[in-house]
């Protein structure tokens, strides 16, 4: 059973003009994405009005935020939501959040560490992995180098690790 830990799915990077909107950074599948929620942050923040800012991010107001001065205090807020509420997941899909923590290992058993980024420079994800003596490699989530994941560990094909 997954925790009902808390997901980021945008984070405010500043003020848009003088009423009380922000800007945001989206690290989801874009704007239609992020209307399906109403509140983030335990509810501290209330979406009034969200749109699309025509540049890969989105333009929000919420209920709680009066004016510019409020607005530019929330720059880097992370707008989070329960992993509960997120939709659930087709086969072989995964979210960033329920991996970054876990074990992992080879397909011989061996333990290598622990999942500590995820990261996509245009190819695709990739697996940041830090071993137990602090040194780090990377994986390709793919099928041939993550063969499987559950709740509790990656496993990865020993042919992949450094």
């Amino acid at each position: 059973m997954l925790s009902d830990k808390p997901v980021t799915l945008a984070a405010i990077t500043g003020a848009h003009g003088v009423t009380g909107d922000v800007r945001l950074k989206l690290f989801g599948e874009g704007v239609a994405a992020l209307k399906r929620y109403r509140a983030f942050c335990d509810s501290k923040l209330t979406v009034v009005n969200l749109r699309d800012d025509g540049k890969g991010g989105a333009i929000a107001r919420f209920a709680e935020v009066a004016d510019r001065t409020a607005a530019e205090k929330l720059r880097g807020t992370a707008l989070t939501v329960p992993r509960s509420t997120l939709p659930p997941l087709g086969e072989g899909e995964y979210y960033h959040a329920d991996l970054l923590g876990l074990l992992a290992v080879s397909t011989t058993g061996e333990e290598l560490g622990e999942c500590i980024a995820i990261d996509n420079f245009g190819a695709g994800d990739v697996l940041e992995i830090r071993k137990p003596d602090g040194k780090r490699f990377m994986v390709p989530m793919k099928v041939e180098a993550v063969p499987e994941w559950t709740d509790e560990r990656i496993v990865i094909e020993a042919l992949y690790v450094e």
